[in-house]
Protein backbone atom coordinates (compact mmCIF):
# COMPACT_ATOMS: atom_id res chain seq x y z
CA UNK A 1 0.00 0.00 0.00
CA UNK A 2 2.97 2.34 0.36
CA UNK A 3 3.44 2.88 -3.37
CA UNK A 4 -0.17 3.94 -4.05
CA UNK A 5 -0.10 6.20 -0.99
CA UNK A 6 3.07 7.91 -2.16
CA UNK A 7 1.68 8.30 -5.66
CA UNK A 8 -1.49 9.79 -4.23
CA UNK A 9 0.50 12.19 -2.08
CA UNK A 10 2.65 13.32 -5.02
CA UNK A 11 -0.16 13.29 -7.58
CA UNK A 12 -0.72 17.10 -7.56
CA UNK A 13 2.96 17.72 -8.32
CA UNK A 14 2.97 15.11 -11.08
CA UNK A 15 -0.19 16.54 -12.66
CA UNK A 16 1.19 20.09 -12.49
CA UNK A 17 4.48 19.02 -14.07
CA UNK A 18 2.75 17.17 -16.92
CA UNK A 19 0.37 20.09 -17.49
CA UNK A 20 3.31 22.50 -17.76
CA UNK A 21 5.04 20.21 -20.26
CA UNK A 22 1.91 19.99 -22.39
CA UNK A 23 1.37 23.76 -22.21
CA UNK A 24 5.01 24.30 -23.17
CA UNK A 25 4.72 21.98 -26.19
CA UNK A 26 1.47 23.56 -27.33
CA UNK A 27 2.83 27.10 -26.94
CA UNK A 28 5.96 26.33 -28.97
CA UNK A 29 3.88 24.74 -31.74
CA UNK A 30 1.17 27.42 -31.74
CA UNK A 31 3.54 30.38 -31.84
CA UNK A 32 6.05 28.59 -34.07
CA UNK A 33 8.92 29.44 -31.78
CA UNK A 34 12.35 28.99 -33.30
CA UNK A 35 14.27 26.20 -31.68
CA UNK A 36 17.28 28.33 -30.76
CA UNK A 37 14.97 30.65 -28.80
CA UNK A 38 12.78 28.10 -27.04
CA UNK A 39 12.96 24.41 -27.98
CA UNK A 40 9.99 22.13 -27.47
CA UNK A 41 10.00 19.43 -24.77
CA UNK A 42 10.30 16.82 -27.54
CA UNK A 43 13.42 18.55 -28.88
CA UNK A 44 14.89 18.64 -25.38
CA UNK A 45 14.13 14.93 -24.92
CA UNK A 46 15.86 14.12 -28.21
CA UNK A 47 18.91 16.05 -26.99
CA UNK A 48 18.88 14.16 -23.68
CA UNK A 49 19.01 10.75 -25.37
CA UNK A 50 21.38 11.90 -28.11
CA UNK A 51 24.77 10.19 -28.32
CA UNK A 52 26.38 13.24 -29.93
CA UNK A 53 27.03 14.67 -26.46
CA UNK A 54 29.12 12.53 -24.03
CA UNK A 55 26.52 12.91 -21.30
CA UNK A 56 28.01 10.27 -19.02
CA UNK A 57 31.35 12.08 -18.87
CA UNK A 58 29.72 15.41 -18.04
CA UNK A 59 27.30 13.77 -15.60
CA UNK A 60 30.12 12.11 -13.72
CA UNK A 61 32.08 15.36 -13.37
CA UNK A 62 29.13 17.46 -12.22
CA UNK A 63 27.84 14.74 -9.90
CA UNK A 64 31.26 14.40 -8.28
CA UNK A 65 31.42 18.16 -7.75
CA UNK A 66 27.92 18.37 -6.29
CA UNK A 67 28.25 15.34 -4.01
CA UNK A 68 31.75 16.34 -2.94
CA UNK A 69 30.64 19.91 -2.22
CA UNK A 70 27.64 18.64 -0.29
CA UNK A 71 29.69 16.28 1.89
CA UNK A 72 32.32 18.95 2.56
CA UNK A 73 29.74 21.63 3.34
CA UNK A 74 27.87 19.27 5.64
CA UNK A 75 30.97 18.13 7.53
CA UNK A 76 32.45 21.61 7.94
CA UNK A 77 29.07 23.14 8.78
CA UNK A 78 28.30 20.59 11.51
CA UNK A 79 31.77 20.93 13.07
CA UNK A 80 31.57 24.72 13.12
CA UNK A 81 28.01 24.61 14.47
CA UNK A 82 29.10 22.33 17.30
CA UNK A 83 32.02 24.64 18.07
CA UNK A 84 29.68 27.65 18.26
CA UNK A 85 27.25 25.81 20.53
CA UNK A 86 30.06 24.39 22.71
CA UNK A 87 31.81 27.64 23.59
CA UNK A 88 30.54 31.21 23.84
CA UNK A 89 34.08 32.44 23.15
CA UNK A 90 34.27 30.44 19.93
CA UNK A 91 30.82 31.71 18.97
CA UNK A 92 31.91 35.34 19.35
CA UNK A 93 35.02 34.66 17.30
CA UNK A 94 33.50 32.51 14.55
CA UNK A 95 30.06 34.00 13.83
CA UNK A 96 31.22 37.42 12.51
CA UNK A 97 33.89 35.74 10.35
CA UNK A 98 31.42 33.20 8.94
CA UNK A 99 28.90 35.93 8.16
CA UNK A 100 31.66 37.83 6.35
CA UNK A 101 32.58 34.74 4.32
CA UNK A 102 28.94 34.07 3.48
CA UNK A 103 28.42 37.62 2.21
CA UNK A 104 31.27 37.34 -0.29
CA UNK A 105 29.97 37.19 -3.89
CA UNK A 106 30.72 33.63 -4.92
CA UNK A 107 30.90 34.49 -8.62
CA UNK A 108 33.78 36.84 -7.80
CA UNK A 109 35.51 34.30 -5.55
CA UNK A 110 35.33 31.47 -8.08
CA UNK A 111 38.05 32.85 -10.41
CA UNK A 112 40.40 33.17 -7.43
CA UNK A 113 39.88 29.53 -6.50
CA UNK A 114 40.66 28.52 -10.06
CA UNK A 115 43.74 30.78 -10.06
CA UNK A 116 45.05 29.25 -6.84
CA UNK A 117 44.09 25.62 -7.45
CA UNK A 118 43.95 25.34 -11.22
CA UNK A 119 41.36 23.55 -13.33
CA UNK A 120 39.63 20.39 -12.23
CA UNK A 121 36.95 19.02 -9.96
CA UNK A 122 38.46 20.08 -6.62
CA UNK A 123 38.11 23.88 -7.06
CA UNK A 124 34.46 23.46 -8.02
CA UNK A 125 33.89 21.27 -4.96
CA UNK A 126 35.26 24.07 -2.79
CA UNK A 127 33.07 26.67 -4.50
CA UNK A 128 30.00 24.45 -4.02
CA UNK A 129 30.87 23.90 -0.36
CA UNK A 130 31.43 27.62 0.16
CA UNK A 131 27.91 28.35 -1.06
CA UNK A 132 26.25 25.52 0.87
CA UNK A 133 27.90 25.38 4.29
CA UNK A 134 26.39 28.43 6.03
CA UNK A 135 22.84 27.08 6.58
CA UNK A 136 24.32 23.96 8.17
CA UNK A 137 26.39 26.06 10.59
CA UNK A 138 23.46 28.20 11.69
CA UNK A 139 20.92 25.38 11.98
CA UNK A 140 23.38 23.15 13.84
CA UNK A 141 24.15 25.89 16.35
CA UNK A 142 20.45 26.70 16.82
CA UNK A 143 19.45 23.05 17.18
CA UNK A 144 22.14 22.42 19.78
CA UNK A 145 21.32 25.49 21.85
CA UNK A 146 17.52 25.62 21.65
CA UNK A 147 17.00 22.73 24.06
CA UNK A 148 14.27 22.35 26.66
CA UNK A 149 15.69 23.60 29.97
CA UNK A 150 14.02 20.74 31.81
CA UNK A 151 16.12 18.23 29.89
CA UNK A 152 19.29 20.17 30.71
CA UNK A 153 18.29 20.35 34.37
CA UNK A 154 17.78 16.61 34.34
CA UNK A 155 21.31 16.16 33.07
CA UNK A 156 22.67 18.41 35.79
CA UNK A 157 20.74 16.50 38.48
CA UNK A 158 22.41 13.26 37.41
CA UNK A 159 25.79 14.99 37.24
CA UNK A 160 26.30 14.33 33.52
CA UNK A 161 29.45 15.95 32.10
CA UNK A 162 29.17 18.52 29.33
CA UNK A 163 30.16 16.09 26.57
CA UNK A 164 27.52 13.56 27.64
CA UNK A 165 24.83 16.27 27.69
CA UNK A 166 25.86 17.07 24.12
CA UNK A 167 25.72 13.45 23.00
CA UNK A 168 22.54 12.42 24.82
CA UNK A 169 20.46 15.61 24.77
CA UNK A 170 21.75 18.37 22.48
CA UNK A 171 22.65 16.33 19.40
CA UNK A 172 19.33 14.38 19.27
CA UNK A 173 17.55 17.73 19.68
CA UNK A 174 19.63 19.34 16.94
CA UNK A 175 19.44 16.48 14.44
CA UNK A 176 16.17 17.63 12.78
CA UNK A 177 17.64 21.14 12.43
CA UNK A 178 20.78 19.75 10.84
CA UNK A 179 18.85 17.54 8.42
CA UNK A 180 16.62 20.45 7.40
CA UNK A 181 19.72 22.54 6.71
CA UNK A 182 21.22 19.74 4.65
CA UNK A 183 18.16 19.84 2.41
CA UNK A 184 18.87 23.51 1.73
CA UNK A 185 22.52 22.71 1.16
CA UNK A 186 21.60 19.94 -1.30
CA UNK A 187 20.17 22.57 -3.63
CA UNK A 188 22.75 25.28 -2.88
CA UNK A 189 25.76 23.14 -3.82
CA UNK A 190 24.22 22.56 -7.25
CA UNK A 191 24.42 26.29 -7.86
CA UNK A 192 27.99 26.38 -6.57
CA UNK A 193 29.20 23.56 -8.80
CA UNK A 194 27.63 25.09 -11.91
CA UNK A 195 29.06 28.54 -11.06
CA UNK A 196 32.51 26.96 -10.96
CA UNK A 197 31.94 25.28 -14.31
CA UNK A 198 30.67 28.51 -15.83
CA UNK A 199 33.82 30.38 -14.82
CA UNK A 200 36.28 27.86 -16.20
CA UNK A 201 35.96 24.16 -16.88
CA UNK A 202 36.75 21.65 -19.55
CA UNK A 203 33.90 19.26 -18.76
CA UNK A 204 30.67 19.08 -16.78
CA UNK A 205 27.10 20.12 -17.47
CA UNK A 206 27.89 23.79 -16.85
CA UNK A 207 30.54 23.58 -19.53
CA UNK A 208 27.95 22.06 -21.89
CA UNK A 209 25.65 25.05 -21.34
CA UNK A 210 28.46 27.56 -21.96
CA UNK A 211 29.62 25.70 -25.08
CA UNK A 212 26.16 25.42 -26.61
CA UNK A 213 25.62 29.17 -26.25
CA UNK A 214 28.24 29.80 -28.92
CA UNK A 215 26.40 27.78 -31.59
CA UNK A 216 22.84 28.46 -30.31
CA UNK A 217 22.21 24.79 -29.63
CA UNK A 218 19.49 25.57 -27.12
CA UNK A 219 17.96 22.06 -26.92
CA UNK A 220 21.26 20.69 -25.60
CA UNK A 221 21.47 23.54 -23.09
CA UNK A 222 17.97 22.69 -21.84
CA UNK A 223 18.92 19.02 -21.71
CA UNK A 224 21.91 19.91 -19.52
CA UNK A 225 19.57 21.85 -17.22
CA UNK A 226 17.35 18.77 -16.95
CA UNK A 227 20.32 16.61 -15.96
CA UNK A 228 21.41 19.21 -13.38
CA UNK A 229 17.92 19.13 -11.86
CA UNK A 230 17.98 15.33 -11.75
CA UNK A 231 21.27 15.37 -9.81
CA UNK A 232 19.99 18.02 -7.40
CA UNK A 233 16.73 16.17 -6.81
CA UNK A 234 18.63 12.93 -6.22
CA UNK A 235 20.83 14.50 -3.55
CA UNK A 236 17.80 16.15 -1.95
CA UNK A 237 15.90 12.86 -2.00
CA UNK A 238 18.82 11.05 -0.38
CA UNK A 239 18.84 13.60 2.45
CA UNK A 240 15.07 13.26 2.88
CA UNK A 241 15.38 9.47 3.15
CA UNK A 242 18.24 9.83 5.64
CA UNK A 243 16.10 12.23 7.68
CA UNK A 244 13.32 9.64 7.98
CA UNK A 245 15.82 7.06 9.15
CA UNK A 246 17.96 9.21 11.47
CA UNK A 247 15.21 11.36 12.97
CA UNK A 248 11.93 9.41 12.77
CA UNK A 249 10.63 11.30 15.81
CA UNK A 250 10.70 14.63 13.96
CA UNK A 251 8.83 15.88 10.92
CA UNK A 252 11.71 16.55 8.55
CA UNK A 253 9.78 15.84 5.37
CA UNK A 254 9.60 18.46 2.69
Amino acid sequence: MRVPNRLRRNLPSIVLFLALLILWQVAVSAFRMREYILPSPLAVFRAIVSFEIPWFVHLWVTTAEIVGGFLLAGAVGVVLGIAIAWSAVLAKALVPFLVFVNTLPKVAVAPLFLLWLGYGIFPNILIAALIGFFPVVINTAVGLTQVDEELLDLGRVFGAPKWKVFVKIRIPNGLPYILSALKITATAVVVGAIVGEFVASQSGLGNVIVTTQTNLNTPVAFAALVWISVIGLSVYGAVALAARWLAPWADTSG
